[in-house]
């Protein structure tokens, strides 16, 4: 965020604003042939001031928008950025981090815990852990072999 906030102050100083000495710099240049001669090679030398160099020139560059401004290159850069950061800090690791520590859904620990409360319960009482007639044998209504008639029964 430090970062937009400081691009955005940068975007708002005057561009020669750094330049306030007005000095000559000599630029040379050279024209070389590819003639052998020595007489052919030439030197000239003009001077340019500091302010000229310091000049910014504003090339209109070509320039796609990322959808969030249409008008503004540097807003919507900045609007293409934090939108990134915040869907990846924020959208991503905030939801592996709630995936992560969220509740259990199938509640495995919890039955295994009770089936563990309910053991120790039932050594207390003297009971065997797993009583064979879970359901009382005397409320079962079996049907009789008249209704059941050729119906295999497997035990």
């Amino acid at each position: 965020m430090a970062g937009l906030i400081g691009l955005r102050l940068l975007n708002k100083l005057p561009k020669t604003s750094y330049c306030l000495q007005t000095r000559t710099i000599p630029s040379i240049s050279r024209w070389i042939s590819t003639s052998n001669k020595k007489s052919d090679v030439t030197t000239t030398a003009s001077t340019t001031t500091s302010a000229e160099a310091c000049e910014v020139k504003h090339e209109k560059r070509h320039w796609q928008s990322y959808g969030f401004d249409e008008t503004n290159e540097l807003n919507d850069l900045n609007a293409m950025h934090s939108h990134g950061f915040f869907m990846i800090s924020i959208g991503l690791c905030l939801s592996i981090f709630i995936l992560a520590y969220r509740p259990e859904v199938n509640l495995h620990d919890w039955s295994q815990r009770e089936a563990f409360l309910e053991l120790r319960r039932r050594e207390k009482l003297g009971l065997p852990p797993i009583d064979p007639y879970y359901v009382d044998p005397a409320t079962i209504v079996l049907p009789t072999d008249e209704e059941l008639g050729d119906t295999p029964v497997i035990i």
